[in-house]
């Protein structure tokens, strides 16, 4: 068929191969949870890693399972104690889930898609409508690094060594261009046509950092 991003193939063999090699390209995000409603299926230790994450980022989190550990006791989150019941999900923004439970996380993906509720399942990208990439954080700089569910491990393996390039000294750094482009707006100006590399550079270095020279590229006409 004209215009298909489809190749059909004679061994069904090879289908097969290229259906999990063939990755859909996702769209980058960053969600503001602030006050918002999340919910949180798990109480177990991978629950707390999620919680712990939506709590950092503002969102006013629930955590619905029948075993919950007692970390959770110290965190302003809202405890439910017991098994997820149907239509939970529908009064949240956003679900994840770490129950370990492929037909409960199923379960809850399939209420997630009829009631228009964006989740993720923990391990489980098969029933995840989005995926949480390996974040490095430095002050209101976030660096994120996804595979799009292929490799987490892949993805964090690439954080821990951007954490070695990307210093704590670029959270100053970003205070410092936040001022400035305050600065400029303030003068009823745009900030679009102004060439920032410089502005970077002395910010970088009035924070005792080195800024890398970047070199232009020559544009092939």
């Amino acid at each position: 068929m004209p215009g298909s991003r489809f190749i059909h193939y004679k061994s069904d063999c090879i289908c097969r191969d290229l259906d999990i090699l063939l990755v859909t390209m996702q769209f980058p995000v960053n969600l503001n949870l602030v006050g918002r409603p999340v919910l949180v299926v798990g109480g177990g230790r991978i629950a707390l890693r999620k919680v712990q994450q939506l709590l950092a980022a503002g969102g006013d989190v629930t955590v619905i399972a029948p075993h919950i550990v007692d970390d959770f006791a110290s965190l302003p989150v809202t405890c439910v104690q017991r098994e997820y019941a149907s239509g939970d999900a529908a009064k949240f923004r956003l679900v994840i889930t770490a129950t370990g439970n492929t037909e409960v996380d199923q379960f809850i993906y399939d209420e997630c898609e009829e009631a228009g509720v964006w989740v993720n399942s923990a391990d489980d990208p098969d029933r995840c409508a989005f995926t949480l990439p390996a974040t490095l954080r430095r002050g209101s700089l976030m660096v994120t690094v996804s595979t799009g569910g292929a490799s987490p491990a892949l993805a964090s393996w690439l954080r821990s060594h951007l954490e070695l390039a990307i210093v704590p000294e670029f959270a100053d750094v970003v205070s410092r261009l936040a001022i400035e482009r305050a600065r400029i707006h303030g003068e009823g100006l745009s900030t679009e046509d102004i060439d920032w590399q410089p502005i970077i550079a002395k910010a970088m270095a009035d924070a005792g950092m080195a800024c890398p020279v970047v070199r232009e590229q020559e544009v092939l006409q």
